[in-house]
C-alpha cells in the first residue's frame, strides 16, 4: 500500500495551515487504498469458495438435450429412420379414457427407432374403425365392440370379418345418462331432447342403439360434450349421453348439489348379445350417487383392433413388433401409476363376432404356457364374465337358459362366487379329459 507523507511546504514549522493541507490530502489517499484493498479481499474470497471444477460461465454445448436429435445423417436417412418402426394408435376424444391408455401405450412401449407409438385423436371409438379401414397412417385403434356389428350389417363393408381383427380386449366403456333430478329413469326421456356427444363418438353410436333396444323415442342432438352440459344446466335439453370407461373427470369434478345425477339403465335379455351389466358407485362419483348406493348401466366391450395386413409386408412388421412388445412388456400396465382400466384386461377374453389377430394369437399361447400366468388369466376370466356379460361360456356352466343364469348370480356373495368357480375348473377338467 502507498502511504502518503506529511510535509509543511511553506517550512515555517509554525504554519498550521500547510500541515492541515497536507493531512487532508494524506487522509483521502489513505481512504481510497483501503477501499481498494477491501475490494481485492472480497473478490479473493469469492474465488476461493468456487470450486475449482467449477466453470464460472457454462458453454452453451454443454446443455443436455435428447438423444434422439444428436442423430445426424441425410434427410433421406433420418425421415426412414423416424418412420420405419413408427406405428399409429387411433385413441379417441381427447378428453376420454381410450385417449390416456393411448398415451400409456407411447409411454410403456416406446423404444426410440425400434418401436415408437404416436397416439392420434380422433372424432371417437365409433368412428375409429372408419379411420383404420380409410385413413393413412392409422395402423391400431380402439374401437367398441358393437361397431364392428354396424359396420357389417348397416354400413355393409365388404370382406369385414377378414379385414379387421383384434389384438386384446379392451376394458369395458359405461353409459352415462347424465340428466336433472326431475328424469327418475330413462322413459321420463320419451320425447325429450337429448345429447348424444359428437358424431362418431362412442355414445352416438351405443347410446343410440341402447335407447333403440329399450324403445325409448327421443329427440337426438349431437352436441360436444361441454356444450351439451351447459345446455342441460340451462333447461334447453333434458339429458347428456356419454359413453366412456368410468371414472372420467367429466362427471367426477360435478359439484354437489347441481341439480343433476346419473340415471339407471335396466339391462335386460336384448342386450346379451354385445353387451355387459355395469355401474356406478359413489366411490367414483360421490357428487352423483348417494353414499353408499350403486346405479345400474350398460357397459360395452372395446377392442385393440388392427387391419389384417398381408405376412411380411411393411405394415404387417409394424403391427408385429408392437403386438410382441405389448404382451411381453404387459406387466408394466399393471404399476400403480398407469390407468386403473389396465388391470381390468384380460388377455385371454375373446370377443364374440371378431377373429384375434394370428400374431396377438402366437403371443397368448406363449404366456400360457406359464402355468402362473394360465392360472390367473383363467380365473380373472371367469370373475369377469361371472356377473356382467351373459355370453356364451354359461351355456358350458349350466344347462338350460343362459339368462336365467345370469340373473341368478348378479347378486351373488364372494363365498359362492368362489364354490362357483371351483366348479367351473372342474367342469373344465372333466372337458378336457373327455376330449383326450
Amino acid at each position: 500500500m502507498e502511504y502518503a507523507v506529511l510535509s509543511n511546504p511553506s517550512g515555517d514549522p509554525f504554519d498550521v495551515s500547510g500541515y492541515v493541507r497536507n493531512w487532508r490530502y494524506a487522509l483521502k489517499r489513505t481512504r481510497e487504498a483501503a477501499a481498494a484493498c477491501l475490494a481485492v479481499g472480497i473478490l479473493a474470497n469469492i474465488v476461493l469458495a468456487i470450486p475449482l471444477t467449477t466453470k464460472l460461465v457454462a458453454p452453451a454445448h454443454a446443455q443436455a438435450i435428447p438423444k434422439s436429435l444428436e442423430q445426424g445423417g441425410t434427410d433421406a436417412a433420418l425421415r426412414e429412420r423416424r418412420n420405419a418402426w413408427t406405428v399409429g394408435v387411433a385413441g379417441g376424444q381427447l378428453s376420454g379414457t381410450y385417449m390416456t391408455l393411448a398415451d400409456e401405450l407411447a409411454q410403456v412401449l416406446d423404444d426410440g427407432d425400434n418401436l415408437r407409438v404416436v397416439p392420434i385423436v380422433t372424432y371417437g371409438a365409433a368412428s375409429n374403425l372408419d379411420d383404420l379401414l380409410y385413413l393413412r397412417q392409422v395402423d391400431v385403434v380402439m374401437a367398441q365392440s358393437d361397431v364392428f356389428e354396424y359396420f357389417r350389417t348397416q354400413r355393409k363393408t365388404l370382406n369385414l370379418e377378414n379385414r379387421i381383427h383384434y389384438i386384446i380386449r379392451l376394458p369395458v366403456s359405461e353409459m352415462h345418462v347424465l340428466a336433472g333430478t326431475d328424469i327418475k329413469s330413462i322413459e321420463d326421456l320419451r320425447g325429450k331432447k337429448v345429447s348424444f356427444g359428437p358424431a362418431g363418438s362412442a355414445s352416438s353410436l351405443t347410446g343410440t342403439i341402447v335407447f333403440q333396444r329399450l324403445g325409448v323415442k327421443v329427440e337426438h342432438v349431437l352436441l360436444d360434450n361441454a356444450t351439451a352440459l351447459q345446455r342441460l344446466k340451462s333447461g334447453e335439453i333434458a339429458a347428456l349421453v356419454r359413453v366412456i370407461g368410468k371414472p372420467v373427470g367429466f362427471f367426477a369434478q360435478i359439484p354437489a348439489n347441481s341439480g343433476l345425477h346419473l340415471v339407471s339403465i335396466p339391462f335386460s335379455e336384448t342386450f346379451t348379445d354385445h353387451y355387459t351389466l355395469g355401474e356406478f358407485t359413489s366411490q367414483e362419483y360421490p357428487t352423483l350417487v348417494p353414499q353408499g348406493e350403486r346405479i345400474d348401466t350398460i357397459a360395452v366391450p372395446a377392442v385393440l383392433a388392427v387391419f389384417n395386413w398381408p405376412k411380411n409386408t411393411v405394415r404387417y412388421r409394424r403391427v408385429q413388433r408392437f403386438t410382441e412388445a405389448l404382451f411381453t412388456k404387459w406387466d408394466k400396465f399393471m404399476e400403480p401409476h398407469r390407468h386403473p382400466k389396465w388391470r381390468d384386461v384380460n388377455l385371454a377374453a375373446t370377443v364374440p363376432g371378431w377373429t384375434r389377430w394370428s400374431v396377438a394369437e402366437e403371443m397368448l399361447s406363449r404366456m400360457q404356457k406359464d402355468p402362473k400366468v394360465a392360472e390367473s388369466q383363467q380365473k380373472d376370466e371367469f370373475q369377469q364374465k361371472d356377473t356382467r356379460a351373459g355370453d356364451s361360456w354359461q351355456k358350458d356352466m349350466r344347462a338350460g337358459d343362459s339368462w336365467s343364469f345370469l340373473q341368478s348370480v348378479i347378486n351373488l356373495t364372494e363365498e359362492q362366487r368362489e364354490e362357483l368357480y371351483h366348479e367351473f375348473l372342474q367342469r373344465q377338467k372333466q372337458r378336457a379329459s373327455v376330449q383326450r
